[in-house]
């Protein structure tokens, strides 16, 4: 794992290695102190392990016109909760991009679209979770809501399957039978009904 001293300065590039393109050629991730203050930086693909650092990182839940939410599987291949239902979309920004960047890009990457209306709903959610296989994740992941108004191509290397369903069903399921998700997903809609309503305007 690659850690710096580096303070992360979310409006400025890298200064090691250059500019954002090197940062996106590495995929790394920012990491976070216990007070979740940018620390340092690490690879994405080694980041995950049984002792995962803390560290930044999003998620966003898409509406369309008629005011339902996309919700996606995770691909079967995924190393963490595969084939699990979650929310539409998740990432981490890398060093030096700008969180709503990071939800563009990884909508356009996940799901082949471009999304409109972001706006930020839950800035201080975060979370700590350990999948069946013993490998943990531990986020600092704002919530995202926005709108889609084009048809969804998933990439199937990380999406198996889309459902859009009604924001009144996802919160029954999340009261319910929070097992069916995510356990981000299942921590995120609560709370998001509280600040949004169900009314699934984003």
């Amino acid at each position: 794992m690659q850690k710096t001293s580096e303070s992360y300065d979310p409006n400025r590039t890298m200064s090691r290695g250059g500019s954002v393109v090197a940062a996106q050629e590495e995929d790394l991730v920012v990491l976070l102190d216990d007070h979740d203050r940018p620390c340092g930086t690490a690879s994405r693909m080694s980041v995950h392990t049984d002792r995962t650092p803390r560290h930044l990182a999003f998620s966003c839940y898409l509406f369309d016109e008629h005011g339902r939410v996309l919700l996606t599987r995770r691909a079967l291949g995924k190393v963490t909760w595969p084939g699990v239902w979650t929310n539409s979309c998740c990432g981490h920004p890398r060093p030096g991009e700008s969180m709503e960047d990071a939800v563009r890009r990884r909508v356009g990457q996940e799901l082949g679209a471009a999304v409109g209306g972001l706006q930020l709903v839950l800035p201080d959610f975060g979370y700590r979770a350990v999948d069946a296989s013993g490998i943990v994740e531990n986020e600092a992941c704002p919530v995202w809501v926005g709108r889609l108004a084009e048809t969804v191509r998933p990439d199937p290397a990380e999406v198996c399957e889309t459902a859009w369903i009604r924001w009144d069903d996802l919160s029954r399921i999340a009261d319910t039978a929070p097992a069916l998700l995510s356990p981000w997903c299942a921590l995120q809609v609560p709370l998001l009904d509280a600040a949004i309503g169900k009314a699934g305007a984003a």
